[in-house]
């Protein structure tokens, strides 16, 4: 079986004690079979603790907290995340009282806001990037800015949304340019009004060929742009069914066929499955959709 290893930070990558080489956003591919069981060890540079699985088919199907497993055509990937430092000692970075809210960012292993009001007490787990974040209202909400990442919070301390991306209007509305992960330099520009995405714009940098109009439909559906200046005059007026068809799937891949893309969809808790499809163009449009 094919499995494809990537890390959220650069790391050593060993199995059964042989070390393989390093990985981060580019994957390393090895050919295991889950049934003969393997040690795993993926060890972050930067002062985070290793991770330790056992791979094998359980693994597949119920990984532990700090791994996730994407189903592929002929294989699967497995992302690890969520490291832990190793200096596991309490930092308390600030203190702020907010619209009834005691807030406290703190470090001790991961970046973490302890929230403390009247209804409750909340703990939120937070990326790196929030280490030096600010804290500020939004209406009824909290918007947290870190490096190059924000995340919108209720006062019970729900994540409504929790994106890399920049921060253009603050307040009660709140706007961000939020990149999409494609080789287009696709970005989205979200409005949240009182907590609710009202608004989505898609942006590029670079006008679609025809080779790729497939990754930019998916990708239009998905940041909740119109995707219908790429379809053929017969699909625009299905344009809004497109999300209901396609399903609730949470980001898009490129293929080596560049007619085709990957869409991932979630299984349950750290476990998705990517789902293939194919577009095909008549007259420079795209004129239909199947699933390969």
């Amino acid at each position: 079986m094919r499995i494809y290893f990537l890390s959220e930070k650069l790391a050593a990558l060993s199995v059964n004690g042989l070390f393989l080489g390093s990985v981060d956003g580019f994957e390393r591919t090895l050919e295991l079979d889950p049934k003969d069981g393997y040690f795993l060890e993926c060890k972050p540079v930067g002062g985070f603790r290793p991770t330790h699985v056992r791979f094998d088919e359980d693994f597949l199907i119920d990984p532990p907290p700090q791994a996730e497993v994407y189903h592929t055509r002929g294989g699967a990937a497995v992302f690890f995340k969520d490291f832990v430092r190793e200096d596991a000692s309490m930092h308390v970075l600030w203190q702020e009282n907010l619209l009834g809210v005691r807030l406290t960012l703190f470090v001790q292993g991961r970046v973490q806001l302890c929230m403390q009001s009247a209804a409750g007490f909340a703990l939120v787990d937070l990326p790196d990037e929030f280490e030096g974040a600010k804290i500020a209202p939004a209406g009824e909400y909290f918007l947290l800015e870190g490096e190059n990442a924000f995340c919108i919070l209720t006062r019970t301390g729900e994540k409504v949304a929790l994106s890399a991306g920049k921060i253009t209007e603050r307040g009660e509305r709140v706007v961000a340019e939020t990149p999409l992960p494609s080789s287009l330099g696709h970005t989205a520009v979200r409005t949240w009004e009182r907590g609710k995405l009202v608004s989505c714009t898609l942006r590029t940098k670079q006008q679609p060929t025809e080779a790729f109009y497939g990754l930019a439909l998916f990708e239009s559906v998905l940041a909740g742009a119109d995707p219908a200046p790429f379809l053929a005059e017969e699909l625009v007026e299905k344009a809004a069914a497109l999300k209901e068809f396609l399903g609730d799937f949470s980001a898009v891949i490129p293929c080596e066929n560049q007619d085709e893309v990957g869409l991932v969809y979630k299984r349950h808790e750290r476990v998705f499955d990517v789902r293939y499809f194919r577009v095909i163009l008549s007259n420079g449009k795209i004129a239909n959709i199947e699933e390969v």
